[in-house]
């Protein structure tokens, strides 16, 4: 998307009009859809991967990481893709490559040609997500946009809620490769869909890309997410010397990367959205919003199974029911929004995800299934009442010329803050079972007590889980309502 100057603002206001907003939306969320949808279709495949191809599952997670890995150093230079090409170039672009992996991870013979098959898919991903934002910002008007906003919550929660459970359906039916086999011909009808009615939305600029900035750019963010992912799984830690060497690099890099942008006249990602209040305070709500949320997404299911003594297909379905209601419920919260701005929806939203994980405490064995679905279930309207009320907001604070730097970085700092709450949580839970443990001075756990062990390590995950929740609370106190862009 072109940096607008202030005729190009002239012009795009003045043929508003004439776009129809419907078509362009249904083929941006079309490709969203299936392209979010691949992030976690595959994560119930993994195991029979393992089996067909031979390889460890360090070696099987990297279809998992890597995908996290691309969209994450990627995304932070959308915003100057989306002032060097044309709407309809980049939505071409990102579908075909989207489908070309597609193709490959269905048909690739050796473990290797899968996962370029993979990284291929998640060019395309980290380039369709900022784009499906960045158009509604431009196409929608600002009294209007909570709607669509919502829509975009709607795919970007059913999506990964759906995903699990239509891969383990497909995988045991069929065989791994059907689940691309299954999204391919989304891809294609939303690729040809968009060559059909897709439209350019403004002038593109011609900037030059700073091969410093991109450099930086792609260390910093890449190793962050990584340092912290991997700070998440198995045995590591963040004291672990290789954990600490990636994200100590990834800050320096990240930091020389600000003072670079601060310097240059025509940033590769412009970090002066953040002098806008509503943005930062909007998307500092959204990070909290999305680690406490993989508190309950990545620690519940363990602690189901291992101490709730739930079934892995009991777990599953578990968080469904939510998963389902949170995307059902954010085009509801987008009209609200709409109609009465954030701040009756953040507030009592921020109190409700409070209590709700306080109560995760005291979710011990013996607790019938239904009140964790219901629990569950009121976690994920508390996040559909707070997603998107808080980023439309921020975002409709910043002027146009800066809109696709603004929601670069809003999917930068969501994606990573994602990596930061399921190390966090992950290690917070596991350091938790180990003091218990050593308390104790347990040497041969039985099963018991390696529930109770687990039982404590959870509820300390849940507790950090319920302090961020307390903050999100005192920010919300703060959000105002932006009536029109470019008010401070």
């Amino acid at each position: 998307m072109a940096v607008l100057t202030q005729t190009n603002v002239a012009s795009t206001e003045t043929t508003k009009p004439e776009i129809n907003p419907i078509p362009i939306l249904a083929v941006l969320l079309s490709g969203a859809f299936v392209a979010i949808l691949s992030e976690t279709i595959l994560n119930v495949a993994l195991n029979t991967i393992m089996a067909d191809f031979g390889v460890a599952s360090s070696t099987v997670q990297w279809l998992v990481t890597g995908y996290m890995l691309v969209i994450g150093t990627l995304i932070p230079i959308s915003a100057y893709f989306m002032q060097r090409f044309t709407t309809r170039q980049l939505f071409i672009s990102a579908m075909s490559l989207f489908t070309i992996g597609t193709i490959i991870c269905g048909v690739s013979p050796v473990f290797s040609v899968l996962f370029i098959g993979r990284l291929t898919q998640a060019v395309g991903t980290a380039i369709m997500i900022p784009l499906l934002i960045n158009i509604i910002l431009t196409v929608i008007p600002i009294e209007r946009r909570g709607a669509a906003m919502g829509m975009v919550g709607l795919v970007i929660m059913f999506a990964p809620a759906i995903g699990p459970t239509v891969s383990g359906l497909i995988v045991e039916s069929l065989t791994w490769r059907w689940l691309f086999y299954f999204i391919l011909p989304i891809s294609i009808a939303s690729l040809l869909f968009g060559m059909k009615v897709l439209t350019n939305m403004s002038e593109t600029t011609k900037p030059k890309l700073d091969v410093i900035s991109f450099l930086l750019s792609m260390i910093a963010f890449g190793f962050i997410v990584y340092g912290f992912s991997a700070a998440g799984k198995g045995d590591a830690s963040f004291t672990d010397p290789l954990v600490f060497s990636f994200l100590l690099i990834g800050f320096i890099s990240l930091t020389l990367f600000c003072w670079r942008q601060l310097k240059m006249d025509t940033p590769l990602l412009d970090i002066r959205v953040f002098r806008y209040p509503m943005f930062t305070l909007g998307l500092l709500m959204v990070m909290l919003v999305m680690m406490t949320m993989f508190a309950m997404m990545l620690v519940m299911p363990i602690y189901m199974q291992g101490a709730l003594l739930f079934s892995a297909i009991t777990a599953g379905l578990v968080l469904l029911p939510g998963g389902l209601l949170n995307g059902a419920m954010s085009p509801i919260m987008g009209r609200l929004f709409d109609k009465y701005g954030p701040r009756p929806l953040l507030i009592p939203g921020t109190i409700i995800l409070a209590v709700v994980v306080f109560t995760y405490r005291y979710t011990t064995l013996g607790i019938p299934v239904w009140v964790v679905v219901i629990q569950q279930a009121v976690l994920m309207i508390a996040v559909a009442m707070i997603m998107m009320p808080s980023q439309t907001n921020g975002l409709n604070q910043i002027p146009k010329e800066l809109y696709p730097h603004g929601t670069a970085i809003a999917n930068t700092l969501t994606q990573v803050s994602g990596a930061i709450g399921a190390a966090l949580f992950i290690s917070v839970m596991e350091n938790g079972q180990h003091s218990y443990l050593q308390s104790k001075s347990i040497i041969n756990p039985t099963e018991e007590e390696l529930i109770a062990a687990l039982t404590y390590g959870s509820q300390q995950s849940f507790s950090t889980g319920f302090y961020m929740a307390l903050v999100a609370i005192v920010l919300a106190l703060f959000v105002r309502r932006v009536t029109h862009a470019n008010q401070a």
